[in-house]
């Protein structure tokens, strides 16, 4: 018998039972209703995944992806990072944190999260870890510019001084 001072956390799902199959198309109707623009009805959906389950990864990857959108950055980083806990095999949730330290100036985190995408979307076919790869694309060129602007102000600096 359990000692009575141990605490169990107990979700709303141990009452309710529904099975991971619904649990999931819960889940698709709350992605569905963020894709449409639908936010307050998303996010409904999303905090009532948590409630029926705190371990549930579906609710906190979506309310992390609604968070980035709406540049909430800490709320997304808090809500990403215990989706990515629960679900570290899920390419779209870790190229979202990594936009998220990305937009928090956090590039070294935010380089690992976009590796880690990447690794676990070889085939390239997850939209997330595709966004990802688009970003990383993006910033090589933003460097390369970055580089080649800075090279030809040193070229210019020193034909001024000659």
């Amino acid at each position: 018998m359990p000692d009575s001072n141990e605490k169990r956390e107990v979700a709303l799902n141990d009452i309710f039972g529904l099975s991971e199959s619904q649990i999931d198309a819960i889940a698709a109707i709350g992605s569905n209703m963020y894709e449409q623009g639908k936010m307050r009805d998303a996010q409904t959906i999303f905090e009532g995944l948590i409630a029926l389950d705190p371990r549930n990864y579906y609710g906190f990857a979506g309310l992390g992806a609604m968070a980035l959108a709406e540049e909430k950055l800490d709320e997304a980083l808090d809500n990403l990072q215990k989706a990515a806990a629960l679900n570290p095999k899920d390419p779209t949730v870790r190229a979202n944190l990594g936009e998220t330290l990305l937009r928090k100036a956090q590039f070294n985190e935010a380089a690992k999260e976009f590796e880690k995408a990447l690794e676990l979307d070889p085939d390239e076919r997850d939209p997330g870890a595709n966004r990802a790869r688009a970003i990383i694309e993006g910033m090589q060129v933003v460097i390369s510019e970055v580089e080649r602007l800075t090279k030809t102000a040193e070229a210019g600096a020193g034909a001024a001084g000659a």
